[in-house]
């Protein structure tokens, strides 16, 4: 097998990785990869409508992740909707969802009742995430559930949820714990301090 071969499964195979992929970004990035990798590889053996046919492709990949990557930070592109605790449409989501939030929250347990608040994270029409809080005083706030749905976990919805919305300061909340032992969690990167098994934001 020579050098060309190589490189011609080394692009299908990142080409099928892609289309593997949950999330937007990491879909676009490794498409656009095996697009690149396959024009050179068509190149060099002067196949020249597959030379264009990648090139629209990767251009049409570059496009999209730069319209991606340019708004992941931009709180306009996300809403917050309050919803009753016991909503049947929040019920419906957290059982769709269910093995994934247990994935990265082993320790959650829904639970109803006063004192607890539901939001849900949308961009347009489509879902973005389910956040459930838990008021532990008049000004303290335990998150019982952060969960992001897997296409927008290349994005930052917790930054715009934690640090923009006033989902908390409306409330009088000052300081925000997150869910202890939530799995591979990222509430460092935005602001949050390390307290034991949970991070803690004070406004």
């Amino acid at each position: 097998m020579g050098w060309l071969d190589v490189v011609g499964w080394a692009a299908s195979a990142v080409l099928v990785w892609s289309l593997l992929q949950a999330g937007q970004v990491r879909f676009r990035a490794f498409n656009l990869l095996g697009c690149l990798v396959l024009i050179v590889f068509n190149w060099a053996l002067g196949i020249w409508p597959q030379v264009g046919l990648n090139v629209v492709l990767g251009a049409i990949d570059g496009y999209f992740l730069y319209r991606l990557l340019s708004t992941r930070h931009d709180e306009r592109q996300y809403q917050v909707v309050p919803v009753r605790n016991d909503d049947t449409f929040l019920d419906y989501v957290l059982r769709v969802h269910g093995d994934d939030i247990r994935a990265f929250n082993p320790g959650f347990r829904r639970e109803t009742g006063p004192g607890r608040h539901a939001y849900l994270v949308m961009t347009g029409d489509a879902l973005v995430g389910v956040v459930l809080v838990r008021a532990l005083d008049e000004h303290t706030a335990q998150v019982e559930l952060d969960y992001v749905t897997k296409p927008y976990r290349d994005f930052t919805p917790g930054e715009f949820v934690y640090r923009s919305s006033r989902l908390f300061t409306d409330h009088g909340f000052r300081k925000v714990l997150s869910p202890p032992g939530e799995v591979a969690p990222y509430y460092d990167r935005i602001g949050f301090k390390r307290a034991g098994e949970s991070f803690v934001l004070e406004y």
